[in-house]
């Protein structure tokens, strides 16, 4: 209810209003309408009675209002006997509509809508996207599990079929670079986006096929499509997977920055070494994102003089810093000045809070120490790169765990008994399936087209390798540009990377995004451009409320947040917890209503 002031003929008058809405008989859809329910009198008049009269009679109506919700019901009519059609479905989720808030925030509609504009298609590029996007978040599956489930949703996406989702994929792919960075401009309006410290990792996804594909190749030996033009290599290639499955893998490069929400990705393929693909993203993040001073933070396959040179050098012939790094180091990857250092003792032990209190203890050095970088220098007007050597200062720190050395130790146990197996049966395994194990083994070899274990060689376990590696259990080191920052600031910023990792098993687990069922280069970025925006909104929906739930448990709640018709237009929702309740809060929405007509239900997810 609400007051309103109508003037007629010089006179005003107060009267109170209410609104309805109601089916438009032209269109089919809900409109507003409103209607008088009490004529309150002149408004000269009721100034004599009010000091204001507007004020007095609005303090009315919110007081109507408040009562007419607590003593609404209605009575319904149960017919026992009723039953039901196959395949009837009254189960609908609205937990899916807290996502459409933000990618309402994000404007991704206005995204697909500028894309496509102009293309000769009849369905929505926006539709599907969304149908792809909140199915990869709440009911993860393939993209017919995604078109054939598609009505477990309040609102209907309708208005395509399933050839059209595949043809759409070729859309997406084509804009998935231009998506990243719109997302990210327009998702500083919902959170924070802290460049100041930005974590690089590499992780890789199976498909379920039984060979990689091959690619076709002219005569310099480059990567050419059915006519012949020069082509992108296609992904789907036999690598080191992380759980040593034997299957054709994707590389994924990742950038996140300092509050944990995704910056940008590029896909390789699974037979590329990562350490060369940090640099085309961190390119364009620089180029097209923010070029802000930033920290790149990695893990220790990362950790190359190259990398190190290309970060915190201009890569031109001068060593002139500018971005920072701090990176994992191999301890026993590294030279032998460093590995002495490194077991020589002098060693602390420090003790510091973690983020819920609990007391971290932990044993440490560190130095300030030249390092020389033998780096490849391209220099202006030449095409080829040239070697060159840089000496330059770099902050070292090594940690001793106890509980790290139990790891390595039985990490190796295995791969030792693993090596011991392949020795004596050398055709059970090959590049893929040896991997880990193989370098414990003396004089084994691996055929370059096939990968298989080359015959006639005596295989031997490598005694003196397992020795010199047990020297180094336990230990584990970081390095850094950063000379100015503590020990301690250093090794928070790179505990971080732990947040890339949580992502990558929120991508894998939570949304199920391996294995991968395309098969195309082009429906491959599709697929991986869905999922990183579910991994976009779910991140921002989890900053929204405050980091105070995991992952999971936010999904769990949107999974559970239904409806079901209980008459005509009339609902009952079946869940509601905390999460749902933090929610409703910060988008300012009540949604612990039990009953809701099907009007009320699409107010609220409507934009």
């Amino acid at each position: 209810m609400h007051v309103k002031t109508i003037t007629a003929k010089g006179v005003s008058r107060l009267y109170i209003y209410e609104t309805y809405y109601d089916k438009d008989p032209a269109t089919g859809k809900p409109r507003v309408r409103s209607k008088m329910i009490e004529s309150l009198g002149r408004l000269d008049n009721l100034k004599k009675i009010y000091d204001d009269p507007v004020a007095h009679f609005k303090a009315v109506c919110e007081q109507r209002t408040l009562e007419k919700k607590k003593n609404r019901s209605i009575s319904l009519t149960i017919d026992l006997d009723a039953l039901m059609e196959v395949r009837e479905d009254n189960l609908k989720n609205v937990g899916y509509g807290i996502l459409k808030e933000l990618y309402k925030e994000l404007e991704l509609d206005k995204f697909w809508n500028w894309k496509t504009r102009g293309l000769s298609v009849k369905y929505s590029i926006d539709q599907i996207f969304r149908l792809l996007v909140f199915s990869r978040i709440l009911y993860p599956g393939s993209k017919k599990k995604a078109f054939d489930n598609r009505s477990i949703f309040f609102e209907d996406f309708k208005g395509f079929s399933l050839d059209d989702i595949y043809y759409s994929l070729d859309i997406i792919a084509r804009n998935q670079s231009a998506l990243q960075k719109w997302i990210f401009d327009h998702s500083e309006i919902v959170c924070e986006r802290d460049l100041s410290v930005s974590y690089f990792d590499c992780t890789n996804y199976y498909f379920d096929i039984g060979r990689p594909d091959v690619d076709t190749l002219d005569e310099d030996g480059n990567p050419v499509d059915k006519e012949g033009n020069k082509a992108e290599p296609k992904y789907r290639k036999r690598g080191p997977e992380k759980n040593h499955r034997p299957d054709p893998i994707v590389e994924m490069g990742l950038l996140m920055d300092r509050n944990g929400i995704p910056l940008a990705y590029d896909l390789f393929p699974g037979n590329e070494s990562e350490k060369v693909h940090m640099r085309p993203i961190i390119n364009r993040v620089k180029n097209e994102f923010s070029d802000s001073r930033t920290i790149f933070v990695a893990d220790r396959g990362l950790n190359t003089s190259d990398n190190i040179y290309w970060i915190n050098g201009d890569n031109k012939g001068d060593y002139n810093p500018r971005d920072g790094y701090v990176y994992g180091q191999s301890v026993r990857g590294a030279d032998a000045e460093f590995k002495a250092w490194v077991i020589s003792g002098g060693y602390q032990k420090q003790e510091l809070l973690d983020e819920e209190g609990n007391k971290i203890s932990f044993i440490h050095k560190s130095r300030i120490h030249p390092k020389e970088l033998h780096v490849n220098v391209t220099k202006p007007g030449s095409k080829k790169p040239s070697k060159k050597t840089v000496r330059v200062d770099q902050k070292q720190m090594a940690y001793y765990s106890e509980k790290y050395a139990k790891k390595q130790k039985a990490d190796r146990d295995a791969m030792i008994a693993r090596a011991k197996d392949l020795i004596k049966h050398p055709k059970k395994y090959d590049k893929v399936t040896s991997a880990g194990s193989a370098a414990y083994v003396k004089n084994i070899a691996f055929d370059k087209t096939t990968g298989e274990i080359v015959e006639g060689q005596i295989l031997e376990l490598d005694e003196e390798k397992i020795r010199e590696q047990e020297l180094y259990d336990g230990y584990y080191s970081i390095v850094t540009s950063e000379l100015e920052l503590t020990d301690l600031e250093i090794r928070e910023i790179y505990r971080g990377l732990a947040k890339i990792e949580e992502t990558f098993k929120i991508s894998k687990s939570d949304f199920r995004s391996r294995p991968v069922y395309v098969s195309t280069n082009e429906h491959i970025d599709a697929h991986f451009s869905t999922c990183f925006t579910a991994l976009v909104l779910i991140r921002l929906l989890q900053a929204k409320l405050g980091h105070k739930y995991p992952v999971g448990r936010i999904l769990d709640s949107l999974r559970k947040y239904n409806c079901t018709k209980i008459d005509t237009g009339l609902y009952q929702f079946l869940y509601f917890d905390e999460v749902i309740k933090s929610c409703g809060e910060v988008f300012h929405k009540d949604l612990n209503n039990k009953y809701r007509t099907q009007v009320q239900i699409r107010r609220i997810l409507r934009y």
